[in-house]
């Protein structure tokens, strides 16, 4: 199992060598074990919530071990990738990592909560909410079927006359989007005379995306899911009352854990 922690999705192969090292390999990749991929980019929506604790706990490669996960994923995939939990697990502690996991169950059960209720065009009225919460006036339609590469149009200032001009494209599918997207979004900001454009993806990016990135740090931002979730909090209070009704948040504060400090 491998996390990809860019995007909200999991990696999962099955090694089939031994261990090998090599001096003359790029650093850090000196060492290295064969693998065969099972399954790349599968959205995490699709894996149990403790599941989604035990990969969470980790940062790189690992096998997940507790509550019979490796079964459980194998059942997974004989299904399509859909969730084979059982009823009741006997060997399951509720209270088990509640204290480490407490941030990372939050956000998962945000996430599931935006991925439930804002699809499509009720994504666009998330992002939306959000820029007009971050003081910019925005133009958006939500009965527009057709948007020409072009979901919300925003810039500061009176009546939304101020700079920059941004072009904003959003997708909530829960799969990695690619370079199409980035294209179009760069071939649309011309033709609307934006100065910077904003690349929105519920999924998450390809590599190919990502490696584009830094070539046009004067001319997009991407927002993948984590993204998406800070912006919702930190504007949380100036989202409009129809936002906030479809996703109430109450803010706690807890102690944090001596190994986090």
């Amino acid at each position: 199992m491998i996390p990809d922690k860019p995007n909200p999705t999991i990696n999962i192969a099955e090694i089939t060598g031994d261990y090998r090292f090599n001096p003359k390999a790029e650093d850090p990749y000196f060492h290295s074990r064969t693998i065969k991929w099972i399954a790349q980019e599968l959205p995490r929506s699709a894996f149990d919530q403790d599941l989604l604790h035990s990969f969470g706990a980790f940062m790189t490669i690992c096998r997940i071990q507790r509550n019979d996960a490796e079964a459980r994923v194998k059942a997974m995939e004989a299904n399509k990738w859909k969730s084979q939990k059982p009823a009741l697990l006997a060997d399951e502690d509720p209270s088990t990592e509640i204290e480490y996991n407490l941030e990372d169950n939050a956000r998962t059960q945000i996430a599931n909560l935006i991925g439930r209720r804002f699809k499509g065009k009720r994504m666009e009225a998330l992002i939306n909410a959000v820029l007009i919460a971050k003081g910019y006036i925005t133009h958006w339609d939500e009965r527009q079927k057709a948007d020409g590469g072009v979901d919300i149009l925003a810039a500061p200032g009176p009546m939304g006359f101020g700079q920059p001009r941004i072009c904003v494209q959003v997708k909530s599918s829960e799969s990695p989007i690619g370079t199409e997207e980035l294209d179009r979004l760069v071939g649309t900001m011309d033709r609307v005379k934006a100065h910077q454009g904003l690349l929105v993806s519920w999924g998450g990016f390809k590599d190919t995306v990502l490696r584009q990135i830094p070539e046009k740090f004067f001319q997009v931002r991407v927002w993948n899911q984590d993204d998406i979730i800070d912006e919702v909090l930190a504007n949380y209070p100036g989202l409009d009352v129809s936002i906030q009704s479809e996703m109430p948040l109450k803010q706690i504060w807890t102690v944090v854990p001596e190994d986090d400090q």
